[in-house]
């Protein structure tokens, strides 16, 4: 059988192959004429060679990515399928060479603006590029946060700026069992948060052979449907769960005529292997890397002689996939296949990177809701802090189990709360959305797919609570603060596009937020040591501020920052900025997603202005931050491209590139927050550009497959100009979604290969 590939009206790739090899071939180069320019970034990105195009700007990137180790791992991931799982190895290897196969023909305009020749792909090529997606996922860089914020205030502030309340933006994941339907069929829906992309993280997609038909958000660059699929009888998807599994060990080296040695735990010194490497950079003179690993890991900061400002620091990273070359990929083919619940929760147990919660349901009637991934066993240290590499006590001693849960009321609701996951992690995402969604649903007892597009574009901001408290609080003030105050305290707390008191609100927060983290109480957090660029942004001070501020409005202690007086001299400049309800900019978050332009300027805002997903939640900012709504965001300092969401979230990755921004272009409004179950993300205090926001929205239908939805933020080809780049925005920005479609006869087809 021949490989036929069909359209549907969206453009949305639908393939049909003889064989799960073949299939994979096709999706390759399906993938690669549709993604050629993205595709060719993320396997630079792996690799660590993207300066040697983008120019300086994406040297952070390639030093970090070099030093970790990300290419050898994905190599060892690699081999060890081939010793243990020959079928799957084979499977990704047909997918990479379908995309070499794609590449030679796809045209791509970016290529010719940065001189750029597409390479071949490896076989292990899929994995690096699932590695560097992921590999700063579970946001090790927050031990740094914490060791800073215990080094200067004391050990009391370990969990100062923990972001339970509130915290940033995640995913969003719903299960409404057959018992609470219209159909007595289960429903699953959601919409994972990631930075906003153009092209996508996620590529609708639909593959198709003698022993699977599935339909799913797929990770370009990779084989298969990891996370969101629906095969007809079973559909599963995910959301992150928050866990702890990377620790950072300080390390004492040393130079010896042979080397490299590090102090292990047993009062010893052993050698550690070392190298360099050197890296190409486009416009300017190579540079050399040294790359050094003890018995825990890559040296990820610092070396024999310390930081760059003389800091006698040396920190290495240890990270499952680099301990056991094990990134659970022999799970992705078994998920294709599956047909029940069962086989989806076999597979998982094979699951590695990153930990996931899981939701799956069948048309059996059966349910699972538990956490996939592997999360290792060792000191509470670890978990929370840097901790001593030559200290015994901190070594891993096995893999925790993986918690289950059931349905409560027919319901299962995960949004990056504490919850199921707990043991796991260290801090979560607030309870605000989980609530807020549970809520939603319990409006009624029975529920259809039609009722979740209304779930996913809720803007109530509960987290709004505290501040309105203590502005509630405040007697005195101006006409126009009291004015002011009385207008927010009548507000309905939905962040609505085009809500002037929303406006209002983002303004205040953004006045509060600026003023703590200018107080001389925490002046020592501002001037962090001289870590790798690539790690700053989680150590950024006034991003940290503003998503942890329902938690400092309500510590018991905020070492003597006068909280009543802040609010009410944020409250008196925010009531004095003039406003005008009919400028858009200043009551909207505007989308601004991150092309993924042919420039060397580019480099990256960690995970919360890093992947490139990126919008623009609209606060009334000052003239300079509404000047900023362009299609892409340009943060002018390691600050304002700080973590949107430095530690939770579906996506700590680190994009090797700062988007430009197009002053031609203002983006259209866009409602919700980073608290709102429509979770959009700014950083408070900084921008009201929105760098986070549902890189895709879903609804799983068990009772008929074709009533699925399901939308991205712009569209199904990543080719600039192509009918079908941007056609569902107006969709997504609705709050709308695209007709799954599963009949063959109403496709278009495309070829046969």
């Amino acid at each position: 059988m021949t490989t036929e590939i069909y359209r549907d009206t969206w453009g949305i790739p639908h393939l049909r192959a003889g064989d799960t090899r073949e299939l994979a071939r096709a999706q390759g180069r399906v993938t690669a004429r549709d993604r050629a320019w993205q595709l060719e970034v993320e396997r630079h990105r792996a690799q660590g060679t993207s300066a040697s195009f983008l120019g300086p700007e994406a040297l952070s990137w390639d030093r970090f990515a070099r030093r970790v180790r990300l290419e050898d791992t994905a190599q060892r991931c690699y081999a060890r399928l081939e010793d243990t799982d020959l079928e799957t190895a084979e499977w990704i290897r047909a997918y990479a060479d379908g995309v070499t196969e794609g590449l030679t023909a796809a045209d791509a305009p970016e290529f010719a603006r940065v001189d750029l020749v597409p390479g071949r792909w490896e076989p292990w090529t899929p994995l690096a590029v699932w590695l560097s997606t992921h590999i700063l996922f579970a946001g090790f860089p927050a031990k740094l946060w914490r060791e800073e914020a215990v080094r200067h205030l004391g050990p009391d502030a370990v969990g100062l700026f923990a972001t339970d309340g509130p915290g940033t933006s995640g995913s969003n994941g719903w299960l409404v069992g057959g018992e609470r339907t219209t159909t007595g069929q289960a429903v699953i829906a959601g919409d994972p948060h990631r930075f906003i992309e153009n092209p996508g993280v996620y590529q609708q997609i639909r593959l198709a052979c003698p022993e699977f038909d599935v339909v799913g958000l797929a990770v370009p660059g990779v084989p298969g449907i990891a996370h969101f699929g629906h095969t007809g009888t079973v559909a599963w998807a995910i959301t992150n769960a928050m866990a702890d599994y990377q620790d950072l060990y300080r390390e004492r080296l040393r130079r010896t005529g042979a080397g490299v040695e590090a102090l292990g735990p047993d009062g010893h010194w052993h050698r550690a292997t070392r190298h360099t490497e050197l890296i190409r950079v486009a416009g300017a003179e190579p540079v050399e890397v040294e790359v050094i690993e003890t018995d825990r890991g890559p040296v990820v900061a610092g070396g024999p002689e310390g930081l760059d400002d003389g800091t006698p620091l040396a920190l290495s990273l240890r990270y499952p996939p680099r301990v056991t070359a094990d990134l659970g990929f022999g799970a992705l083919l078994p998920l294709l296949r599956a047909r029940r619940v069962a086989d989806v929760d076999r597979a998982l147990d094979a699951w590695a990177e990153p930990v996931n919660v899981v939701q799956a349901a069948d048309t059996e009637g059966a349910v699972l809701h538990r956490v996939a991934g592997r999360v290792p066993v060792r000191a509470e240290a670890n978990r929370v802090r840097l901790v001593p590499a030559w200290e015994p006590g901190h070594e891993w001693t096995g893999w925790h189990p993986t918690p289950r849960a059931g349905l409560t009321d027919g319901i299962a609701v995960m949004a990056n709360q504490r919850g199921l996951a707990a043991p796991l992690g260290v801090e979560f995402a607030p309870p605000h959305r989980a609530d807020r969604i549970r809520a939603l649903l319990d409006r009624r007892r029975t529920l259809s797919a039609a009722d979740m597009p209304a779930v996913h574009t809720d803007t109530h901001l509960a987290s709004a609570e505290p501040l309105l408290e203590a502005v509630a609080a405040l007697d005195g003030l101006t006409p126009r603060a009291a004015a002011l105050r009385d207008r927010l305290l009548g507000w309905n707390r939905r962040m609505d596009a085009d809500s002037t008191d929303a406006a209002r609100y983002a303004a205040l927060r953004g006045a509060v937020v600026r003023r703590i983290a200018a107080h001389p109480a925490l002046a020592a957090l501002t001037g962090p040591p001289t870590y790798p660029e690539v790690l700053l942004p989680w150590l950024a001070l006034a991003p940290r501020v503003g998503f942890a501020l329902e938690h400092l409005l309500r510590a018991e202690k905020l070492y003597g920052i006068d909280r009543p007086a802040v609010v009410r001299a944020a409250l008196e400049e925010t009531a004095a900025e003039p406003t005008d309800p009919a400028d858009p900019a200043a009551t909207v978050e505007q989308v601004a997603p991150a092309e993924r332009a042919a420039t060397a300027e580019r480099t990256a805002p960690a995970e919360p202005a890093a992947t490139a997903e990126q919008t623009a939640p609209a606060g009334p900012a000052g003239p300079a931050e509404r000047a900023a709504t362009a299609e892409y965001v340009a943060p002018a300092e390691p600050a304002a491209s700080a973590p949107v969401d430095p530690v939770w979230g579906d996506t700590h990755r680190l994009a090797p590139w700062q988007a430009l921004p197009d002053p031609s272009y203002t983006g259209p409004a866009l409602s919700g927050d980073h608290d709102c179950v429509l979770c959009t993300s700014g950083v408070p205090g900084l921008t009201d550009l929105a760098a986070r926001g549902p890189a895709a929205r879903y609804v799983w239908d068990l009772a008929r497959r074709e009533d699925s939805r399901w939308v991205v933020p712009f569209g199904a080809d990543g080719v600039p100009g192509a009918p079908h780049h941007r056609d569902q925005l107006p969709l997504w920005l609705a709050g709308d979604l695209v007709p799954v479609v599963t009949d063959w006869d109403r496709l278009e087809k495309e070829t046969d290969v």
